[in-house]
């Protein structure tokens, strides 16, 4: 049966998730998923953290730093294209558990590398539990919020990013006071380990790809979920034709042109935001500062993505996700480039730093709405997988490129300059670029 999502009846359960009042338990569970960004945050900028003790103590320069931060996000490349996909198939809850496991092992072992071979292997594996998460947790905080709140749950989703890098920025900036790099990882460890009971909780499967999965007993599942969350009861389940989970779906003629444009995109702004991030702490300390100070340069970064993400949420339904990302992505660009230009003052460096992280990290959160809201339940975690994960080949290349260009010589200003200009390029793909909500196709 071919039917949208809008004109199904009103007493099917995705009709009532979409259209009733979100509940404190549905808010729970976006708040779930928002504090396992977090982690995400964490993890991936521990070894921005770690990075200064690290090159002190192993004698490493800029290259192999940028090789270090680089493998993480290869290890979130492979996550994504082949881990991240199962969610759609496993279900969200089954497959944030298995990535939780993955990561727990990869930070409390990555505490006991003996040199960069070794530490990059463990970030690659690190990397695989969350590369697939962030497909999970995109589409659960999608599915559990209603149509009018959708863009703003994966907002708040989003900005679980930036908060962790606050949290862990200023967490780093105290452990490094009196404790060595190790130190980072064994409390990404505890924390990412904490996160198993939470989910087992408060976060139940999705009601939408329970409903997509179907069976004879998914009305009486979806039933029992809804009751958790104070919604009302179902009393019927209408089978929708939709594509199959998978990335030759995502490649047919409906959403290939869409799928490769997002890809296109999220790559190009990844390789300039992973660049601000990964680098931002090691070239404060270049200028002459201590460690600790350069981090608490992190924590405005990330203070100021928080921030940059959540007003996009807010300001989406009136002035429209379109306009707000091309506008964040332009900025972004701007921004960066001004970084690398700004006088050698903390004060200066730290304003912007925030000014860099509420257009880039607004930008990331508004391309995550985008993907949520352009891919059907049957795909949306396989969607979100895909675009990140070809995407992050441009994560992975901003820190590595930026490693070589200043080992070679080039400056703060030289380099992000010419890093800037994946943001950049990233506006005119979108400005160039017709996407419309699943719904709507």
């Amino acid at each position: 049966m071919n039917m949208a999502i809008a004109t199904l009846p009103a007493d099917d359960p995705r009709s009532i998730m979409a259209d009733s009042p979100m509940r404190l338990r549905q808010i729970v569970a976006v708040t779930v998923c928002f504090l396992l960004n977090a982690l995400d945050g964490f993890d991936v900028l521990a070894v921005t953290f770690a990075a200064p003790g690290i090159a002190k103590d192993w004698a490493v320069g800029p290259g192999a730093i940028g090789i270090i931060v680089s493998t993480g996000l290869v290890g979130m490349v492979i996550g994504s294209l082949t881990l991240g996909q199962l969610a759609d198939r496993i279900g969200r809850r089954r497959q944030i558990l298995l990535c939780l496991g993955i990561m727990t092992i990869g930070m409390f072992a990555s505490a006991f590398a003996m040199g960069v071979v070794s530490l990059g292997l463990l970030r690659v594996l690190t990397g695989l539990g969350l590369g697939a998460m962030l497909a999970a947790i995109n589409a659960m905080s999608a599915e559990f919020a209603n149509r009018r709140r959708r863009d703003l749950a994966v907002s708040i989703m989003a900005a679980g990013y930036p908060v962790g890098g606050i949290i862990g920025g200023w967490g780093a900036a105290q452990l490094l006071r009196t404790h060595g790099w190790e130190a980072i990882f064994l409390f990404g460890g505890v924390a990412t380990l904490a996160m198993v009971p939470l989910v087992l909780a408060f976060l139940p499967e999705s009601i939408g790809w329970l409903a997509t999965r179907g069976g004879p007993n998914a009305l009486a599942r979806i039933n029992a979920i809804l009751r958790r969350l104070g919604q009302p009861q179902a009393a019927q389940l209408i089978a929708l034709e939709e594509p199959k989970a998978s990335m030759r779906s995502l490649f047919a003629d409906r959403y290939r042109v869409v799928t490769i444009a997002l890809i296109v995109m999220y790559g190009l702004h990844m390789m300039t935001f992973y660049y601000a991030l990964g680098w931002a702490p090691s070239l404060v300390v270049v200028l002459g500062f201590d460690p600790s100070r350069a981090t608490i340069v992190s924590v405005f970064m990330n203070s100021g993505g928080a921030i940059g993400g959540l007003v996009l949420g807010l300001l989406s339904p009136r002035l429209g996700l379109r306009p707000l990302v091309i506008f964040g992505l332009a900025g972004a660009a701007v921004a960066v480039a001004a970084f690398g230009a700004v006088p050698p003052e903390l004060v200066l460096l730290q304003g912007a730093a925030f000014v860099l992280g509420f257009l880039s990290n607004g930008s990331v959160v508004g391309l995550y709405a985008l993907i949520a809201n352009v891919y059907p339940t049957t795909l949306r975690a396989t969607g979100t997988g895909a675009v990140i994960g070809f995407g992050r080949f441009g994560a992975a290349f901003g820190p590595f490129a930026a490693g070589q260009l200043l080992a070679a010589g080039a400056g703060r200003g030289t380099t992000s300059l010419l890093l800037a200009l994946g943001s950049g390029i990233a506006a005119l793909v979108l400005l160039a670029s017709r996407i419309r909500p699943a719904d709507e196709n």
